[in-house]
């Protein structure tokens, strides 16, 4: 069995590919079957001991290739985070390796002001397309996939191109209920702490003094979902975030406001429903509505797709393990 050294232009650069962690490396070779040894600038990928010939060099083809990869990435602006190495890994002893290059393969980026947004999972890449190509896109799926990121790196990015007008960044506020005048403050302080992540992300993306002087201007609008209703909204890209907490009422008024030039981005996790328990979420109900309506797409992630800490995705799959005999044993009505 034969192993295989690569070599790179600094330690720096070698340690940058498995995110300068020792127990990174730990885990691709539980992962892959190899073992891993790195000096200085080279790596040095051997079969596992008890391999049979034809399983180490099988072994070792996925390990090159996996670092192969990494380092394009790398070329490419991606920064290689643990959990990102953890995914990527993952990926290749999955055999997803030629899935994976799709990523680097044909690079998509979004260019922001302050960073540019480069997606880290095929269906990153997928959804990001899917923006790109269609008026209204769902974006369906767990916590920490960057549905809501993306969205927003896909809005500035096309404000900056002078492709739309507006941005519009909306939620529904089923946190506050009846609660809401009980907080202290304007209603714009009221209600701020339900925008947040959307003030959040934008921040990623643009200098705070543009965001103040956009948003003055309105050019760049947050607001509940309650302010839609009554408008039509021409060249303007509206993002629809927590779209699992609309009502199909709320949903139908949102998705008919879209006007001349406009795109919309839903976005939201089913399995986290806050409505009470009499209400149907409008984001279960569209799914059956418009699947097969041109120029209206569909994307869901899976925990797959998660680009939080790597317990994250296994916490999700846990979750889901749990849920499944539940929802069977219950004829499917279990509130999620």
């Amino acid at each position: 069995m034969a192993s295989k050294t690569l070599h790179f232009p600094s330690p720096r650069h070698l340690h940058s590919l498995y995110g300068s962690k020792e127990e990174n490396l730990a885990h691709a070779e539980r992962m892959l079957g190899v073992r891993l040894v790195t000096r200085e600038d080279w790596l040095k990928i051997e079969p596992a001991t008890d391999a049979t010939p034809a399983a180490g060099d099988a072994a070792v083809g996925r390990a090159e290739a996996l670092f192969r990869f990494l380092n394009e990435a790398r070329g490419q602006g991606m920064t290689i985070r643990t959990p990102d190495f953890h995914r990527i890994t993952d990926g290749f002893a999955r055999g997803e390796g030629e899935q994976m290059r799709a990523l680097i393969d044909q690079p998509l980026v979004i260019a922001t002001n302050r960073r540019s947004i480069v997606p880290k999972t095929l269906g990153q890449k997928l959804y990001l397309q899917s923006m790109l190509a269609h008026p209204i896109v769902f974006g369906i799926g767990p916590a920490g996939t960057g549905k809501t990121y993306l969205a927003m790196a896909a809005a500035v990015s096309a404000l900056l191109r002078n492709e739309v007008e507006r941005i519009i960044l909306t939620r529904p506020a089923v946190e506050a209920g009846e609660t809401l005048g009980f907080l202290p403050g304007d209603l714009r302080e009221k209600i701020l702490p339900y925008l947040r992540p959307l003030y959040d992300a934008l921040g990623d993306m643009m200098d705070p003094e543009d965001t103040a002087r956009l948003t003055e201007k309105g050019i760049i609008e947050i607001a509940p979902l309650a302010y839609m209703r009554g408008r039509t909204l021409s060249r303007s890209f509206v993002v629809l975030d927590e779209a699992q907490n609309t009502t199909p009422e709320q949903m139908m008024m949102f998705l008919t406001r879209l006007g001349d030039d406009s795109r919309m981005v839903v976005t939201g996790d089913i399995t986290q429903i806050d409505l009470p328990r009499a209400k149907q979420s409008g984001l279960l109900e569209v799914r059956h509505i418009l699947t097969d309506i041109p120029g209206i797409d569909f994307h869901t992630f899976s925990g797959a797709d998660v680009v939080r800490h790597p317990l994250v995705s296994r916490i999700i799959a846990a979750y889901d393990a749990y849920r499944n005999p539940m929802d069977r044993e219950n004829g499917g009505a279990e509130k999620t």
